[in-house]
């Protein structure tokens, strides 16, 4: 897909101590991107869906003076950020309703800080292995094209004895991540649904075709790869669709030995969620009927709309069992 481009830039003058923030500056004005230095992001929308598509074509280069960082399960023992945010336009995200009317995207580029941090919790935790994921608030991948951030915390990772590194991402532009020396320590997952739900749901992101491409890449570079099938819907012909899923995979990946593992997540969806759901994607054909769904009480305080019982327990057998059928080496690390 055509790597993504901001139209615009918003610069903290902090960041421009950083080599990163002079480095994406430098890169942005080549591309004649415009460039503003303040403290604040402005963006002046006529309603609430013109706020969102303008913010989500807005970059602000910051700095992450986050000390302590939050717990990630069942993915990880902690999350970090080298972003915000993302490109994409997933009608369904969850981000929906925690990066605020106007999610534009926050670049951090203290680089070294927020590894630094890292390093403070992996030895925190010694002897023990301690894992990290940084695409808890966006998509890690997705602008590594103008940061090059990502592929310096690999080699970060790369080199540590107690830390490994957990990426997700819906986009292909892995080609910068080949050559790296990973030792194992990084992982990559790919979020990965039926063509209907990526063309129908997931703008912006790359296709069903060129995840595979991008996930078969990784798989020949040697990193453990693991999949995220999220979210899980019930349509029209859904069993069919994801047995081609599951399929196309497998046909792509028949010479990787090592362990695959899949994060199964069924669609949800909150009552804040809908609310702001069908102010930014008024024609949305998402099923957001509350009256199919039953309420589940979530982790962060909030209830949140889930299939009932039965078609939840299909759906987890369903795909189970694509799964260990296509895949001999895989494992299911949780269904939710």
């Amino acid at each position: 897909m055509k790597l993504f481009m901001p139209d615009r830039v918003y610069i903290d003058p902090k960041s421009l101590e950083y080599d990163t923030g002079i480095m994406v500056k430098e890169k942005l004005e080549t591309l004649n991107i415009p460039i503003i230095q303040t403290k604040k992001v402005e963006i002046e929308g006529k309603s609430p869906s013109e706020n969102y598509a303008k913010a989500k074509k807005t970059i602000y280069l910051t700095v992450n003076r986050e000390k302590k960082l939050r717990k990630c399960k069942p993915s990880a023992d902690y999350q970090f950020a080298l972003s915000s945010s993302c490109p994409g336009h997933c009608e369904y995200c969850y981000l929906q309703t925690t990066q605020g009317e106007k999610p534009f995207m926050k670049v951090f580029v203290n680089v070294d800080e927020i590894l630094k941090v890292i390093q403070e919790h992996i030895d925190e935790n010694l002897p023990n292995i301690t894992t990290f994921e940084c695409g808890s608030i966006t998509d890690p991948v997705a602008l590594e094209h103008l940061t090059g951030s990502l592929k310096k915390c690999i080699e970060f990772f790369s080199n540590s004895e107690n830390g490994r590194l957990r990426i997700i991402t819906k986009f292909n532009n892995v080609d910068s991540f080949l050559d790296i020396k990973h030792n194992d320590h990084t992982k990559f997952r790919f979020s990965i649904n039926t063509k209907y739900i990526i063309g129908k749901f997931e703008h912006s992101t790359s296709s069903f075709e060129e995840r595979i491409e991008a996930a078969t890449k990784i798989a020949k570079a040697g990193y453990p790869i693991g999949f995220i099938i999220a979210p899980i819907m019930i349509y029209e012909n859904w069993k069919e669709d994801y047995r081609e899923l599951l399929t196309s995979l497998k046909s792509q990946l028949v010479d990787y030995n090592k362990e695959i593992t899949f994060e199964l997540i069924q669609h949800r969806f909150t009552a804040t969620a809908k609310e702001l759901i069908l102010t930014r994607f008024p024609n949305t054909e998402l099923d957001l009927n509350e009256e199919n769904r039953q309420l589940k009480w979530g982790p962060y305080g909030k209830f949140k709309y889930v299939y009932p019982k039965e078609q939840s327990t299909e759906i987890k057998e369903y795909i189970s069992e694509l799964i260990q059928d296509n895949f001999i080496n895989s494992r299911i690390e949780y269904f939710t």
